[in-house]
């Protein structure tokens, strides 16, 4: 098979000698015979008008028709020329990382679909997608997949738009009751109309039909605390909602309250693929130590990865997370808590514990994980939005009902689990897609289950919730859906690429014949 990352060099065939001589512009040898150079000069005049004509998109329909079966010349120079493109280099200023992108897409131009309320989008047919129709729908888009690969999506605006949720709220049975705050009776849905829109690149509203058709045959899971399975519910109802016969989803497995241990799986057995969580809020063991009164005590093993993690080592996609927990008084403080092999530490900062953990995390995926196999994410810290407390204490966000608009409101992370987790993820021999959701979530102070955590609650639990709010946790439908549809674009990328690659191999294939 031709390497894909350099032109084949096709063998010349002989020709009858010739005088040679030197160009003024080349140090290649010309021939000086004018036939030969009016052929050279009407193979590269067809050969740049069927190129223009190809990715003009001013051409008719029927003239797109009609060269359907051209050769293929201009995707590989695009493929192998691809960082030498023209593109639209943004302007961005202060501290953001740079990003590049071309041009920008509508939504729409990206993946043709059906969305999930049943309403068509132009030119678009309601059918029910199978992996055929998904691999037509679906094409490669070279300008997509150039803009994307450049584009950081992380940083944007969230815009609002009158668009219904992908779901409808209070519709879906599978999200836990503390996060459904539609059923538990908060007034206003203004928080579920908000759109995170890059600021150079678009991404393609989650099609439940098209990721179903990528996990066609493969297991999806989400370890993690909490909050991961927030994004797993978010999953599970974005997939459910677009599958016709619900009586084909199914739960696997028990189902338990979101803050007692479990693993968790829904299997979708017309595409024959699962969703899966796996409650670990450390990614690291959760352990007991003897201690001089004969008792146990419990301890963090900073060299041991959680014990389930056999259970998932062969998915297909796997999305990691970690960070609350750091914050909690036992481990924020590190007294006699954490421990290696036998040692445990009578006190070790939080910052050096984490780093610890997540390194021995980044040493397990790397020797048990198979890169072919497997895409690896790592969904970044969410903040929570406590205000005049923390979430022990007195703090709330019942009032909030607007996103922050004004980057200094936006809350430090403490303690600085982001820049941490991305000096391990730097570090690391295998790729991990790392979904940096902190500062765009940091502006959602609105979209917290806040005191909405319970369906007809007595006066005495409403007093109870006031107390003691969920600012940590989000709403569903709600932001942790945005989380996924992020999830979705780079999987729909990575597909795209690997059609492109594809095709250029059949092309390097074809020309070498």
């Amino acid at each position: 098979m031709a390497d894909s990352s350099s032109p084949t060099v096709l063998p010349m065939t002989k020709l009858p000698e010739r005088t040679l001589k030197r160009s003024i512009f080349s140090s290649s040898p010309t021939f000086r015979t004018r036939p030969l150079l009016a052929s050279a000069f009407m193979f590269f005049f067809v050969g740049c008008t069927i190129f223009y004509i190809s990715n003009n998109s001013s051409i008719n329909h029927s003239s797109k028709n009609l060269l359907s079966n051209r050769s293929q010349f201009s995707s590989v120079s695009n493929y192998f020329f691809f960082h030498q493109s023209t593109l639209y280099n943004p302007d961005i200023q202060g501290s953001d990382p740079v990003s590049q992108n071309g041009t920008l897409m509508k939504t729409d131009q990206l993946v043709n679909e059906v969305d999930d309320h049943g309403v068509e989008r132009a030119g678009e047919e309601n059918v029910r997608l199978n992996s055929t129709d998904f691999e037509s729908k679906v094409e490669v888009n070279e300008s997509w997949v150039k803009t994307m690969s450049k584009c950081d999506i992380f940083y944007g605006k969230w815009v609002r738009e009158d668009l219904n949720p992908s779901y409808k709220p209070g519709s879906c049975p599978y999200i836990d009751e503390p996060f459904n705050c539609y059923l538990n009776g908060r007034p206003d849905n203004g928080f579920e109309k908000y759109t995170w829109r890059p600021n150079h690149c678009s991404i393609p509203r989650l099609s439940g039909r098209n990721m179903l058709e990528l996990l066609r045959g493969k297991r999806l899971v989400y370890v993690g605390d909490s909050l991961n399975r927030n994004m797993w519910e978010s999953m599970v109802c974005l997939l459910w909602n677009s599958v016709e016969d619900k009586r084909k989803v199914f739960e696997a497995s028990g189902k338990y309250e979101f803050k007692k241990e479990g693993a968790y799986s829904f299997v979708f057995s017309d595409y024959n693929c699962s969703v899966e969580f796996i409650r670990s809020p450390f990614l690291v063991q959760e352990w007991e130590m003897p201690d001089n009164n004969g008792t146990k005590k419990e301890t963090l093993r900073l060299d041991l990865v959680e014990r389930s993690c056999d259970k998932y080592k062969d998915a297909d996609v796997l999305v990691f997370n970690t960070g609350h927990w750091w914050t909690h008084e036992k481990t924020s403080e590190g007294k006699g808590y954490y421990q290696e092999g036998n040692h445990v530490y009578g006190k070790l900062d939080v910052t050096e514990a984490f780093h610890k953990a997540m390194t021995t995390w980044a040493r397990w995926i790397e020797s048990n994980i198979n890169p072919r196999k497997t895409h690896v994410f790592f969904r970044g810290y969410s903040v929570s939005h406590f205000s005049g407390g923390e979430w022990y204490s007195g703090g709330k966000c019942d009032t909030d009902t607007e996103p922050i608009t004004n980057e200094e409101e936006l809350m430090p992370v403490f303690p600085p689990i982001p820049d941490t987790l991305e000096d391990v993820l730097k570090g690391m021999n295998q790729t991990v897609f790392y979904l940096n959701i902190t500062r765009m979530t940091d502006f959602r102070r609105d979209a917290h289950p806040s005191i909405y955590r319970q369906p007809n609650m007595t006066e005495e639990k409403k007093q109870e919730f006031v107390r003691h709010q969920d600012c940590s946790h989000w709403c569903l439908p709600g932001v942790p859906d945005t989380w996924n549809e992020i999830m979705f674009s780079q999987l729909l990328l990575r597909h795209k690429q690997k059609q492109l690659q594809q095709k250029v191999q059949n092309t390097t294939a074809s020309l070498a014949n």
